[in-house]
């Protein structure tokens, strides 16, 4: 139930990247605005996670769960009826806003609700949405495109929402103790909100506005000097949304950063995978979300694979590997060009990269959520969720604006020579992401005894 409320949130990322030809021909949205469809959702989704996750802490995970899929059906709604792009957008941002509520809520109950081994298989199931679920999107986003309309992508929501709010009274636990509301920082919360906000946007809107330019640098830098004076007040905050002296636990922190470049590659290799087969090979959309289904199955292969290894091995060298197979793929990639095919020249890479992330977002749940003490399990649950997003918005923002920069143009749609230098790009990222779970996770040493006991609770390091 859970792991389909997750999917479903990833769906909604994924499956509108095959349909916004169709979107923005229907309600005329403009080139220029057509990235709205899918920044007006992640801008959103992204900076209000870590209140999301330290509310499901506070105010009970099950009634959060059950308020973030309330917003996010209702808001799917709206968006299938959108009638204006002005109104798309309105609704993709109460899409991103359920979200935000929802998918920190299911991550903490998964935590607390399993322990040992069958806590072990619940993060690699939970991984395994995470890597597949794009693919899946992709796939289910060029099936209704082509045999009905897009607006059904955010109509099929609806039944799923009602079915699962049905299952989640039945299923989910109960929340035992009343909601504190009084230890909810909202101050911290405001704080963190408008800065990851301002850096989203700023880094969603480069490509157009140029990295050099005052919106671009003014906003940045504002963003990042937030997030530095959040640092600051939830260091001196009782109950803090973030504690952020656990980002020094090297797995927890390492886990982090390693997030961030994970779904900055994943973001972008679907996003690039999606143009060329549509831009440059002229595939449909049925077409091109078929393309998409061995990535799928390579996910979710390297989730479980990823989730053994992890158990047997540790984080560092599960991870590190995981991001060289994704390094090596890219690299695979960066050899496309007009007289490419799908099979000989887009296939294998995009399999490899599938396959190594499925290990690498398996790992970084497990990097991050092991040794959780109950209380903050929403409260890490946002962080992971954080760095999905933001890595995954920031990914796709620079290897756009790579992609459109080499032809000097700013031609749309983007050629084959544009789409190469931004893989290169890519599989320069995967190779730093190795690099780092060499040298800043814990060895398997230090991380297995604290999974073996997992979920008993841990101190803050």
């Amino acid at each position: 139930m859970l792991l389909v409320a997750q999917l479903m949130v990833i769906l909604d990322i994924s499956a509108v990247n095959v349909a916004l030809p169709d979107m923005a021909g229907d309600l005329g949205i403009g080139g220029g605005d057509v990235g709205w469809v899918i920044t007006s959702y992640s801008l959103i989704f992204g900076s209000w996670l870590l209140l999301g996750g330290r509310a499901a802490d506070l105010l009970g995970r099950r009634r959060l769960f059950l308020a973030g899929l309330a917003v996010f059906t209702v808001a799917s709604f709206a968006s299938a009826l959108s009638s204006s792009a002005s109104m798309l957008f309105a609704a993709r941002a109460g899409q991103g806003l359920g979200a935000a509520l929802l998918s920190p809520a299911a991550l903490s109950i998964i935590t607390t609700a399993f322990q040992g081994k069958e806590r072990a298989k619940a993060l690699g199931a939970w991984g395994a949405v995470g890597g597949a679920g794009a693919a899946i999107g992709v796939l289910l986003g060029g099936v209704l495109t082509e045999v009905a309309d897009w607006r059904a992508i955010f109509y099929i929501n609806l039944p799923i929402g009602v079915a699962l709010a049905v299952a989640a009274l039945k299923v989910a636990p109960a929340d035992a103790a009343p909601p504190k509301w009084r230890g909810l920082d909202l101050r911290g919360a405001a704080l963190a909100t408008l800065s990851l906000a301002a850096v989203l946007y700023a880094t969603s809107q480069a490509g157009s506005a140029g990295w050099a330019s005052a919106q671009t640098l003014g906003l940045g830098l504002a963003g990042a000097a937030g997030l530095a004076g959040f640092a600051v007040v939830e260091r001196r905050t009782n109950q803090p949304l973030l504690r952020v002296q656990r980002l020094t636990d090297r797995a927890v922190g390492g886990g982090f950063v390693l997030m961030l470049i994970a779904s900055a590659v994943l973001f972008g290799m679907f996003l690039l995978s999606s143009l060329y087969l549509q831009n440059v090979l002229g595939t449909g959309p049925l077409e091109t979300g078929l393309a998409f289904l061995p990535v799928a199955i390579a996910a979710g292969v390297g989730a479980h694979v990823g989730s053994q290894s992890v158990s047997r091995l540790g984080v560092r060298a599960p991870m590190a590997g995981g991001f060289a197979a994704v390094a090596l793929g890219m690299l695979l990639l960066a050899a496309v060009d007009r007289n490419s095919s799908y099979l000989i020249n887009l296939l294998p890479g995009m399999v490899l990269g599938g396959l190594g992330l499925g290990v690498v977002l398996v790992g970084v749940a497990f990097s991050v959520l092991t040794g959780v003490r109950d209380e903050e399990s929403g409260m890490l649950s946002g962080l992971n969720t954080t760095g999905h997003e933001v890595g995954g918005s920031f990914g796709v923002a620079v290897l756009v604006s790579i992609a459109t920069a080499a032809t000097g143009t700013g031609s749309n749609p983007i050629p084959a020579s544009g789409i190469a230098d931004a893989f290169l790009a890519a599989g320069g990222l995967a190779g730093l992401g190795s690099l780092i779970a060499l040298v800043v996770l814990p060895s398997a040493r230090t991380f297995l005894p604290q999974l073996r006991l997992a979920p008993a609770p841990m101190g803050i390091h």
